[in-house]
């Protein structure tokens, strides 16, 4: 078989296979359309249902003095920045919501991601690279996991919350440059607690 230019086009057969394999065993994802505004309640095919899978955990989302000052800004800025914030696309909505966030926090400076994703890729890689440790619970969130492993650092993962695990690795990595130890705070698969009081001590 050939396709573009000649190039040869590859049996993608396997694919059929694996998805009829995942709809046999239950395992086959759907993506579900909401039709309402996200809160406590949402409405999928003319049902109400009670949410236990959103994380607007303070509710932000649905708030009309948020849609408001939303509208507002879509009024007065459009709908995007056009560029990235290094090219022309830093506004000084940008700049206003970090200093406000960094006046609150009582911190020097602030600065925003788009998600809890790119700011794990973007933070860790910041502090550690070549030549550092950086050590990880084994249950963090998989951008945690990411971003250690975009640092080029070396990584050691210790058991779930286990400090003494954490001492250990700590001690052993001496040579290194940097270390940094990184933790999700509320774990969001189970909701254990990090030890963070422990964790500063080790």
């Amino acid at each position: 078989m050939e396709g573009f230019e000649g190039c040869p086009v590859v049996p993608l057969d396997f694919i059929d296979d694996e998805l009829r394999r995942l709809a046999e065993a239950g395992l086959e994802r759907r993506l579900v359309a909401v039709t309402t505004r996200q809160g406590r309640t949402v409405e999928v095919a003319g049902r109400t249902l009670l949410s236990f899978c959103s994380n607007d955990y303070l509710g932000l989302a649905g708030d009309p003095r948020l849609a408001k000052a939303a509208a507002e800004a879509l009024e007065r800025y459009g709908l995007g920045s056009a560029a990235s914030r290094l090219v022309s696309g830093n506004m000084t909505l940008h700049e206003t919501l970090e200093a406000r966030l960094a006046e609150f926090k009582g911190t020097e400076a602030a600065i925003l991601f788009c998600t809890g994703y790119a700011a794990n890729l973007g933070t860790i890689p910041a502090l550690v690279g070549r030549g550092d440790l950086v050590v990880s619970d084994r249950l963090n969130h998989a951008s945690i996991i990411d971003g250690c492993r975009l640092s080029g650092a070396t990584l050691r993962v210790y058991a779930h919350c286990e400090v003494e695990g954490l001492e250990r690795i700590l001690k052993r990595g001496s040579r290194f440059r940097r270390r940094l130890v990184v933790t999700d705070t509320v774990f969001s698969m189970d909701g254990d607690v990090a030890p963070l009081a422990e964790i500063v001590e080790a």
